[in-house]
């Protein structure tokens, strides 16, 4: 299998790793199957099972985990998410299980939701960044988690000088969040860190969560995918679903998924290997491969105009002030002229991201002295899992000519 330094895996945290007992909870909830009922179908349940058995029975610390779908990434923090996460309570963020963070840009005054909460130790962090004017809002379906992170709701509310609490957590499902009474087009941003591939219902969750964003949100996720369909036989593999690989979804249907439901194409923005470690897993995946990526989806108004345009960062996203890399192929800074295709032109114009740019018509850069940059699109995470391995240059910044120079 191939091997990255860095993965977004599932949640850990502590002597347990992957294996803590809040999690397996989380792991097993999630094969709870959403219908109109919200009743759990007979795959759920076996999933259910399965799960409690190998979490129970055959993990005991994180030596025995047999991927590194559970390291926690080494890639530094921004300071302005450090420093926020320095005012989380020390209990708070002794129970968080999550590793690394799934923290978008832009945040100010948004209303966010978090899928797979946990103790709230995000939900927090996220209060303060979008400050009181904002809405925090987790869900977990761990009823010790959700008491927990309910627990600081006050404390967190006084260390941030907000007259009254930004943040509410509740009990419930990711592929039913109506059952939470979570109502439609409610938020602008949807986060979730490596939670998908443990429910067996992904569009559920997918639909879910294009129902709760209003028009102009953002889902920004890391998840785990494979390079190919997963057939049934490893999907009822108790060790490989416990390792959050059997539920890994393949990459090329999270992008029908999406077109299906109703979201933009994905925009990929980080991606790394995964590795199997254990030689009879290794044989059982035989050609499988596996990478840990982190996506975002849109949700555009229908009527939403989709035309080549240029861009102008202004500088105004806090944290980001030089320069915003939205994803693996845009990189833009500021004051710099950076033609965009129809697609990403509609989710600038018509996302919180709106009041950042300036647009103008498309034009021909390099005829005024500019420059065109000629580079490759990449939407397939393990082709840039590949690159960054190999230490190959991902596309450069998207920017052509601006105050600051030509690139």
């Amino acid at each position: 299998m191939q091997i990255s330094a860095q993965s977004i895996g599932c949640r850990q945290r502590g002597m347990m790793g992957c294996t803590g007992a809040a999690i397996f909870k989380k792991a097993l909830k999630m094969s709870h199957c959403s219908s109109a009922e919200a009743s759990c179908c007979s795959q759920g349940r076996q999933t259910y099972e399965d799960v409690k058995e190998y979490y129970g029975k055959y993990l005991k610390n994180s030596k025995d985990l047999k991927t590194n779908a559970c390291v926690t990434p080494s890639k530094p923090l921004p300071k302005f998410i450090r420093d926020a996460l320095k005012d989380v309570h020390d209990e708070v963020s002794s129970r968080y299980y999550g590793c690394g963070l799934v923290v978008p840009e832009c945040l100010e005054s948004c209303s966010i939701l978090d899928l797979g909460s946990g103790s709230g130790r995000d939900c927090y962090m996220l209060s303060k960044l979008v400050g009181e004017k904002g809405r925090v809002v987790g869900i977990d379906m761990t009823d010790e988690q959700v008491e927990i992170s309910r627990k600081f709701i006050d404390y967190h509310t006084k260390t941030f000088g907000y007259q009254k609490p930004n943040v509410e957590f509740f009990q419930g499902y990711i592929e039913n969040l109506k059952a939470a009474n979570l109502t439609d087009n409610s938020f602008d941003i949807i986060i979730s860190n490596c939670v998908i591939n443990l429910s067996p219902d992904k569009k559920a969750v997918l639909s879910e969560a294009h129902r709760v964003l209003k028009d102009g949100g953002e889902m920004y996720f890391s998840d785990v995918y494979s390079n190919k369909t997963i057939t049934d036989e490893l999907k009822k593999d108790k060790v490989l679903w416990g390792e959050c690989i059997s539920g890994a979804l393949y990459w090329k249907d999270l992008f029908q998924i999406a077109e299906e439901i109703g979201f933009s194409p994905p925009r990929l923005v980080t991606s790394s290997y995964i590795t199997v470690e254990n030689k009879e897993l290794e044989g059982l995946l035989g050609d499988y491969k596996f990478v840990s990526a982190t996506f975002r989806l849109f949700k555009l108004p229908k009527n939403a105009v989709k035309e080549k345009r240029q861009v102008i960062y202004n500088g105004g996203v806090t944290g980001y002030e030089n320069e915003i890399q939205f994803d693996v192929n845009y990189t833009f800074k500021e004051a710099d002229v950076v033609e965009v295709d129809e697609e990403l032109f509609g989710i600038l114009k018509n996302s919180r991201f709106s009041d950042e740019f300036l647009f103008q018509p498309s034009g021909d850069v390099a005829s005024s002295g500019g420059c065109r940059p000629k580079k490759e699109i990449i939407v397939d995470p393990f082709q840039l899992a590949e690159n960054m391995s190999k230490g190959t240059k991902t596309p450069g910044p998207g920017g052509c000519c601006g105050p600051k120079g030509c690139c």
